[in-house]
């Protein structure tokens, strides 16, 4: 199966007075995921289904992607911080799909992809990785990396 992990865009508010969940996107995370959002359209990227965390800075961010890329989408409480391998084992049971796409938070993104492949990475925000899993074996094979940068060449 093909895995999208999406981590949301940027949600930087320096003088930020609410909960940390309710931080959204800034003006320039929801353009950088817009140009993003055409960049990996153009790359055909098609999820069956894209998966977001209810949080608002994830979610806003899923729903650009799924303007672009013309994918359904769900929430899902599991993909708030703290996602981990368990998770993605509901998840994955969940949401069936041969493409999924998972839009959700660091550090756990870059935890499972390590965990799913042995890589070394850091998944940046508004930054993509495609990883090939065995759903049985719970191994894959890292096949790409985007941050939001490359985008903008």
């Amino acid at each position: 199966m093909k895995l999208y992990f999406l981590r949301h865009g940027e949600a930087d508010w320096p003088d930020w007075k609410r909960s940390d969940d309710e931080r959204p996107l800034t003006k320039r995370g929801k353009k950088e995921m817009r140009d993003f959002a055409k960049f990996v359209a153009d790359l055909k990227v098609r999820p069956d289904l894209i998966v977001t965390s209810p949080l608002p800075r994830a979610s806003q961010t899923a729903e650009i992607a799924a303007d672009y890329l013309k994918a359904k989408l769900r929430k899902d409480e599991l993909l708030a911080p703290g996602f981990g391998i368990g998770q993605l084992r509901t998840v994955l049971k969940r949401h069936r799909a041969k493409t999924l796409m998972l839009v959700g938070h660091e550090p756990d993104f870059t935890n499972i992809i390590s965990e799913l492949t042995g890589a070394s990475l850091k998944l940046s925000k508004a930054g993509v990785a495609l990883v090939d899993v065995d759903p049985e074996s719970e191994e894959g094979r890292l096949l790409w990396l985007f941050p939001p940068k490359i985008a903008r060449k």
